[in-house]
């Protein structure tokens, strides 16, 4: 039987590779033909239309938009890349059999299934966190450049004003970093309407940032867009001859329209004091509150390993960035860097306790930790979750605890331990190296410690 798929996560990194490989390699075993399309960073493994147009199954693996026009009238298979990293031979052969259980939606056609794309709200979200992290990465760290001269060096009326901060700062901060809440907002209200979404969610975006409303109000606003402009694209009949009109201005017009009123009259005013609220709480943490909630971050962070609920805490931390607040992000980041980390230190230090197959991956887990991939300990959680993903939440929660209860703080949002020579982009830095070194160690002496059976040669 011949196979082709697409993989794809929000972030592009790890996710959506583990998940074209496992099903790659599934395929294989089981004598099938399978080729599967990667949506990362960037496109891989490009499907031609001859290569569609011969396969007896399309498999999409995604947790984020995916255009399905080119699999118009093919068999489609949709999965959670979760599903498609653990177990992808039972995907494979349930979706053969046609017994999809509730695994997987079939659509009979891709323009189908197009209509019906408001449904699947963390799939509509993590587009949105797809479209803004390009820019939170680069602008975060253009403006950690821009620190390089002084903390203040990009203000023209401050002593140190550096003309290279400034520009670092503007293109950072005021262009790339003041774009996340428009983007995150178009993000979403595209996966939800298609084309015609882009305009009214990035109009609520705007709006947002514009009236203090920020993460929140972008968040709402983006819904509210999708929501009418898919209901205003399936329910507005047109003749024929003057459909296009329908989607090019009458729904974008009529949409961003009622987005604004609804952005500047309802979402507003209450979005801005639940914000504002919610930012004097965060800055106001005392040092054991501070140890609390970092506790939880790192719970969240190793729970999945960049999961739904490891990418909501990041999420929430990123938007915090544009309020002032930058503590949860830093924990977040030292949160994540701990589970790979944790995990290739206690392969090197207790072999025995893990398979030739898990000690080559823990090499790579090196260089996926210090650049904060949580994602390379996937393969040791799957294989044994019981005992791993404990471990990863205890490692986990000890450091974003030391990193938030001694307030340490991040100005970029991503980099891992490659940000850390950059003077003032980490505030309290040895503190938040202590924390690192501290949340590795934990890690692996638990998976050590909860593998105290195991012994291979």
């Amino acid at each position: 039987m011949k196979i082709v798929g697409i993989t794809a996560c929000p972030t592009g990194i790890a996710h959506t590779y583990m998940a074209a490989e496992a099903l790659e390699k599934a395929g294989r075993e089981l004598g099938h033909e399978i080729k599967i399309e990667t949506q990362g960073v960037e496109i891989g493994n490009i499907l031609t239309p001859q290569e569609i147009q011969a396969a007896d199954i399309v498999i999409i693996a995604a947790s984020k938009h995916v255009e399905l026009d080119r699999f118009d009238g093919k068999r489609v298979v949709e999965v959670s890349l979760e599903q498609a990293v653990k177990n992808p031979k039972g995907i494979l052969a349930k979706a053969i059999e046609g017994n999809t259980g509730s695994l997987f939606q079939l659509a009979a056609a891709a323009k189908e299934k197009k209509k019906q794309q408001q449904t699947g709200l963390y799939k509509h979200l993590m587009s949105g966190v797809n479209f803004m992290l390009p820019f939170v990465i680069a602008g975060g760290i253009l403006i950690a450049f821009s620190f390089m001269f002084g903390i203040h060096a990009g203000d023209p009326k401050d002593p140190s004003y550096n003309l290279w901060a400034a520009a670092f700062s503007k293109i950072g901060g005021d262009a790339a970093f003041g774009m996340m809440v428009p983007m995150l907002a178009a993000g979403i209200a595209y996966s939800m309407a298609g084309k015609q979404g882009i305009c009214p969610g990035m109009v609520a975006g705007v709006l947002a940032k514009s009236i203090g409303a920020g993460f929140l109000g972008g968040l709402l606003g983006a819904l509210f867009a999708g929501y009418l402009t898919a209901f205003l694209m399936q329910k507005i009949k047109m003749p024929k001859s003057v459909e296009t009109l329908k989607g090019l201005i009458i729904v974008p017009l009529v949409a961003t329209g009622v987005t604004g009123f609804f952005m500047l009259f309802v979402v507003g005013k209450p979005v801005k004091y639940l914000l504002d609220s919610l930012t004097l709480f965060l800055n106001s943490l005392d040092t054991a509150q501070g140890v609390l909630f970092g506790a939880l971050i790192g719970i969240m962070m190793a729970s999945d390993m960049g999961g739904p609920i490891n990418k909501s805490i990041s999420t929430f931390s990123i938007a915090l960035m544009s309020t002032g607040v930058y503590a949860p992000i830093a924990a977040c980041m030292v949160a994540g860097m701990t589970p790979p980390l944790g995990l290739a230190l206690a392969t090197v230090l207790f072999k025995k306790k893990f398979t030739m197959e898990e000690r080559e991956a823990g090499k790579s887990c090196w260089v996926l930790g210090l650049s904060y991939i949580t994602e390379g300990a996937i393969p040791f959680a799957v294989a044994d979750p019981l005992r791993v993903i404990p471990a990863l939440m205890a490692g986990s929660a000890v450091a974003a605890a030391i990193s938030l209860g001694a307030n340490c703080t991040s100005l970029a949002p991503h980099g891992g331990i490659w940000i850390l020579p950059i003077p003032h982009v980490i505030g309290n830095l040895p503190m938040y190296v202590l924390a690192l070194v501290a949340g590795t160690v934990i890690t692996c002496l638990s998976v050590a410690g909860l593998k105290w059976k195991n012994n291979y040669e």
